[in-house]
């Protein structure tokens, strides 16, 4: 078992009260995100980077810089690129709120 896996099979995601709180925990917990992935890698559940979902759509949207920037820099932590850490990010954040409606 990597020290990775290891990790992230120890850490436990806290709620969170705003996505700003999320980003900064996500940050100073980058082994979670690769434990995760690492896990999904195991288990077949990636597809181009992402948890398989199935079929996928090119969407383009308009990010502020600054968000885009800070994507970069949080997704260089976890070793991923930063387009599948923002895809990441989008993912969790409409689960849980599709979970909550």
């Amino acid at each position: 078992m990597s020290i990775k896996t290891k990790a992230a099979k120890t850490a436990k995601v806290p709620k969170f009260k705003s996505e700003a709180e999320e980003a900064e925990w996500r940050a100073r917990n980058p082994d979670f995100i690769a434990g995760q992935f690492e896990k999904a890698g195991k288990e077949g559940r990636i597809l181009r980077g992402l948890p398989g979902r199935g079929a996928t759509r090119s969407v383009t949207i308009r990010l502020a810089m600054r968000d885009v920037e800070t994507a970069q820099i949080l997704a260089e932590k976890v070793g991923l690129p930063y387009q599948t850490y923002i895809k990441t990010v989008l993912h969790q954040a409409l689960e849980r709120k599709r979970k909550a409606s």
